[in-house]
């Protein structure tokens, strides 16, 4: 029998974390310490948001530099992790009757790759991705996080990828920290500690805050599939908090 898998959201912030080792790249060396191997791992990245769900169903995903301006040592970067054709499948009908597409055109973009080299830098579990379709509502994703939930006692580790604060016009790298982007890091981490699951889904309704940390949903609707994949009976543990560049969260947390 496999052993229960967590379930883990992290705040992948810049790029750059992937090459550089700081306070973030570090921290999630250290989580990763702490993780039991998974037999593979399903990543709901914030940089996959289409019209419609879909898998990565091919045998070598490729590495999408999906981002422009950066140094060529980040272009450079390959993370040359297996897909999982069969795992791909096993999703598509976890989520039927959902139309999933089985995509064979997409890979591995940075949202997954940034934060999985130093997860598991030999890049050698396989590696699916899944889209977030950017038509449907938080409900919707939420709900598609629970009928995931299931792989998590098949070996999986289900990987959820974003930023709760994701202000790029906000940005100010070296600068402190908006005081907005602080408090609503804060009512995050106080929600998901609490099990306040519909608040966070309907976070439109959490105010000002939310509304300057979330201008777009792309980044945000991650953590609803990781809330959707968690146990009632489990408690959340925040291996990493903290604002980067002013408007970055880098809240990361796991469950089980």
């Amino acid at each position: 029998m496999n052993e229960r898998m967590p379930v883990v959201f992290i705040g992948h912030g810049t790029p750059m974390n992937a090459i550089e080792d700081n306070r973030w790249s570090q921290a999630w060396r250290d989580l990763a310490r702490d993780l039991p191997r998974p037999r593979a791992i399903v990543c709901v990245s914030a940089h996959w948001y289409r019209r419609g769900t879909a898998v990565t169903a091919m045998s070598r995903p490729p590495t999408i530099h999906d981002f422009g301006g950066f140094p060529p040592a980040l272009f450079n970067m390959a993370y040359p992790a297996p897909g999982d054709p069969a795992l791909a499948q096993r999703i598509i009908d976890l989520l039927a009757p959902e139309s999933v597409a089985a995509d064979l055109d997409w890979g591995l973009d940075h949202g997954a790759w940034s934060v999985l080299c130093h997860l598991y830098p030999d890049a050698d579990i396989p590696v699916v991705q899944v889209a977030i379709d950017r038509l449907r509502e938080p409900a919707f994703h939420y709900a598609l996080g629970q009928r995931l939930r299931a792989l998590r006692d098949e070996g999986v580790l289900l990987l959820a990828s974003g930023n709760v604060v994701h202000n790029l016009r906000a940005l100010r790298m070296g600068g402190p920290a908006h005081p907005w982007a602080e408090r609503f890091e804060a009512t995050v981490r106080r929600l998901v500690a609490d099990g306040e699951h519909a608040a966070l889904v309907d976070y439109p309704a959490l105010g000002a805050d939310a509304a300057l940390s979330i201008p777009t949903p792309d980044h945000y609707l991650p953590l609803l599939y990781a809330l959707g994949a968690s146990d009632a009976n489990e408690t959340p543990l925040f291996p990493v908090t903290g604002i980067d560049g002013g408007a970055l969260s880098m809240l990361s947390v796991r469950w089980g």
